[in-house]
């Protein structure tokens, strides 16, 4: 269980192996759900593509064409449902 305590200024920290497990950083957006019995759902909020552009660009890597990308998932899903 992961614990926090709230600041005279009603904010938290969110332990870190929480932001891990939820894929969340420094600036990112969460939503705050509440329920019926008093409990508050936390949930990241989807980027956008314009946020997310040029995240997956690794200098030394070549690029692979969409062909490629095609022939290696059909590839392992034949692996996979034999």
């Amino acid at each position: 269980m992961a614990l926090s305590t709230i600041t005279s200024k009603g904010q938290i920290t969110i332990p870190k192996a929480i932001r891990e497990k939820l894929m969340i950083d420094t600036g990112d957006k969460i939503e705050f759900i509440l329920t019926n019995e008093r409990e508050a759902l936390i949930r990241p909020i989807s980027k956008t593509v314009d946020e997310l552009f040029g995240k997956l660009n690794r200098p030394g890597i070549k690029p692979v064409s969409t062909q490629a990308m095609d022939e290696a998932i059909s590839k392992k899903f034949k692996k996979e449902f034999r």
